[in-house]
């Protein structure tokens, strides 16, 4: 145990963050005050079992340097999960029996719990201007065979997060955790209710099973203020449902962009950057930061609110002499500076260069389309248009669907953020745009039209 003692002092106090909310049309994020908010995600699920103090400076400052504001972690891995100091999280495995010591600050308490570390890691992250997506409890403690949890449970836990976290501006609750929404509804139904209803002004969804949606089962929830999508790790060739949308996460946008009620929708789990095609053969390729760059953008100008980057080293914080999953032999401390980490700023950046909230995928934009990797996806406003090529492909341009007699057409480079003006143009007709360099998977361009 880390007793008060030992020499930590407690996070600087800052000042609580905005709280998030979902934009009057119901398709994107916005603060209290109505700042446009682009949810941009890393994926952090081992943080609170894995980094000590030091640790979660570090990674939470990183990802601020590199333009992330939000985190998906786990709360429980598992009912026995244990931090880094040794800390258990429950009395006996079970969800309703939560180890705490008197007080909630080492300063003043005589032991430092599992839960204090948790309220550390939140200080830190406002500190860092990060909100923490929490998942309560992994999907597997409930669906697994042997589970014990029941329902009561859930309901008591919940209770406690809710109590716990009630005055935490920079929470989101991730219900689920990559499980089926049609199984155990009933818990996952509840452990959402008791968290939105006790905290009305923290922002609830579902992380689904990979190629699932939390559309599929909870769209009408009244605790569900926006779907989540996990698009998932395997390659068109390994994929053999008929039903998903495969490596196309532009459908699952797409699909809940007209569902009503209206709500926000994002890819919270694409491929992550460093983890094998398929997870499970580490004898195959790995996804590349080309890859997760493509699942960005693809979602986003689809319509989504935002978008979840990952990295197979950082998800599981992987440390020396831990025992490797899928095929990982990266540590996370360097793993955080891998190339698609780093260019995940670029999609946010551009984005909320134009106006937000007026922003609406548009598919006419675009004269061939094309189909898998030569799938061209196109978003608008009103004096602006985006439409991104992940190959280099042509880009053939059905114009006038933005005001303006003429618009200003430029090239944006996902991989660095730099821009190229290519010229003025009328807005009539179809034009075509020649990206520069061959056409190869990861040779991406976004070309930006403006008639202002």
């Amino acid at each position: 145990m880390l007793t008060a003692q030992s020499g930590f002092s407690q996070s600087a106090k800052s000042k609580a963050l905005p709280k998030l909310k979902v934009s009057e049309n119901k398709h994107y994020f916005v603060t209290e005050d109505g700042k446009p908010f682009f949810w941009l995600g890393d994926t952090g699920w081992l943080t609170f079992g894995k980094l000590d103090r030091k640790g979660v400076e570090k990674y939470l400052q990183d990802r601020k340097a590199k333009g992330f504001n939000v985190v998906q972690v786990m709360v429980l891995h598992n009912v026995n999960a244990v931090n880094a100091y040794g800390d258990q999280a429950l009395m006996n495995d079970n969800l309703s029996q939560q180890i705490t010591s008197p007080g909630n600050d080492p300063n003043d308490a005589p032991e430092y719990d599992y839960w204090d570390h948790i309220d550390y890691t939140l200080d830190v992250a406002q500190k860092n201007g990060i909100y923490l997506a929490m998942v309560p409890v992994w999907g597997t403690n409930i669906s697994s065979a042997k589970s014990k949890v029941t329902k009561a449970d859930v309901e008591k836990y919940a209770k406690f997060l809710a109590d716990r976290y009630k005055k935490r501006t920079n929470v989101i609750w991730l219900n689920g955790g990559d499980t089926y929404g049609d199984k155990f509804q009933d818990i996952w139904n509840a452990l959402g209710s008791i968290l939105k209803t006790n905290n009305p002004d923290q922002l609830v969804t579902f992380h689904p099973f990979g190629r699932t949606d939390s559309s599929e089962n909870f769209h009408n929830a009244s605790w569900l203020d926006f779907n989540m999508f996990q698009s998932g790790h395997r390659r068109y060739d390994q994929d053999s449902s008929k039903t998903a949308f495969k490596e196309d996460n532009y459908k699952f946008v797409h699909r809940d962009w007209d569902l009503k009620p209206t709500k926000p929708t994002l890819d919270g789990e694409p491929s992550y950057e460093g983890i094998p095609h398929g997870l499970h053969d580490t004898l195959q390729p790995k996804w590349t930061a080309n890859d997760v760059r493509r699942y960005g953008y693809w979602s986003v100008f689809a319509g989504g609110a935002g978008y979840t980057y990952g990295h197979n080293a950082v998800m599981q914080m992987f440390r020396k002499g831990d025992n490797p999953a899928y095929g990982n032999k990266e540590l996370w401390n360097t793993a955080i500076n891998a190339p698609g980490a780093g260019q995940m700023v670029h999609i946010k950046n551009l984005i909320l260069e134009f106006p937000y909230l007026e922003r609406v995928p548009d598919q006419s934009l675009v004269a061939n389309q094309g189909e898998k990797y030569d799938y061209q996806v196109a978003t608008r406003g009103n004096d602006y248009a985006l439409i991104y090529t992940y190959t280099g492909r042509k880009i053939t341009v059905n114009m006038g669907k933005i005001s303006g007699d003429k618009v200003t057409a430029t090239w944006y480079n996902p991989r660095n953020g730099k821009k190229t003006k290519i010229g003025i143009f009328e807005n009539k007709g179809t034009k075509e745009f020649q990206p520069s360099g061959k056409k190869q998977d990861g040779n991406d361009w976004v070309l930006i039209l403006s008639s202002k």
